[in-house]
């Protein structure tokens, strides 16, 4: 029998512990989450930036609610797991604009969001994950609030009392109905355990090249390890290489590291 909503929902929340970490490779598209679905993602979580400029439009808030609830439904009917879906800002500038998105991804079938703060002051986003809080509950919802803090991804304030600064927006975004906190922007060892040890959710920091193992993450006391648009970027990266030698050298050589099509192909040759 399908799980419902709720359910899913629950088997989401169950899988952020720092024991065993939730690893998601950020998908942008039908097909990149069906890939990572089969490399054994036990949940999907989309990257705002990737989606933006699959659909033509820079990232940071400019792709319309619209064009991104659609994206998320047709990443949740193509998957088998639970879907989380990166929602920057809101998508609103007003409590029935905030309201207006998250009844969007409940329909969509998400289980999840992450909301951003950006340069916005701390209270806005505090007000914004109640509306969310609320809109969930009252359609009966489990969705996992994923409260973004970006003060080290965007070097917010005096980098003496940025972790201090931190903290006191994750309680601030706990205290207003946040279920996570994602601090991207450090992976530093000492910075994560200490970011781990003050905030009372499950902790969610970005990784890439340097960072510690997923494992190591857990040991420091982080439940959830997003990879945001990296895989997009190295997969974009792959088409502008294979495009350059294709218009500088006239050769082919890049295309020896694609995936063959019929297993590409293959993604979708059964409804899911």
């Amino acid at each position: 029998m399908p799980l419902t909503q709720p359910d899913t929902a629950r088997l989401f929340r169950s899988l952020h512990t720092a024991s065993a970490p939730l690893a998601l490779a950020n998908a942008w598209d039908v097909a990149s989450a069906r890939l990572i679905e089969a490399a054994g993602a036990p949940a999907i979580a989309t990257t705002s930036a990737g989606a933006a400029w699959s659909l033509g439009a820079p990232d940071g808030e400019v792709l319309t609610r619209e064009r991104a609830l659609e994206l998320v439904g047709r990443i949740v009917a193509a998957v088998a797991v639970p879907v989380t879906a990166d929602i920057e800002g809101g998508y609103g500038t007003d409590a029935a604009g905030i309201a207006e998105t998250v009844t969007g991804v409940l329909a969509a079938g998400a289980v999840g969001v992450n909301i951003e703060d950006g340069t916005r002051p701390p209270a806005e986003l505090a007000a914004r994950l109640a509306v969310a809080r609320q809109t969930a509950d009252r359609a009966g919802a489990g969705l996992f609030l994923n409260a973004r803090v970006d003060t080290y991804l965007l070097g917010l304030g005096d980098p003496d009392t940025r972790l201090k600064e931190t903290l006191a927006r994750a309680h601030l975004y706990i205290d207003a109905g946040a279920d996570g906190i994602f601090v991207p922007g450090t992976t530093d060892s000492a910075t994560v355990a200490e970011l781990a040890d003050g905030i009372s959710v499950p902790l969610n920091v970005m990784a890439g090249p340097g960072a510690p193992t997923v494992a190591e993450l857990g040991a420091l006391g982080v439940a959830r390890v997003s990879l945001g648009p990296g895989v997009a970027q190295v997969a974009y990266a792959a088409a502008r290489r294979s495009a350059q030698e294709l218009y500088g050298t006239g050769g082919y050589d890049g295309l020896s590291e694609g995936m063959s099509f019929p297993e590409l192909n293959g993604l979708f040759s059964e409804p899911n």
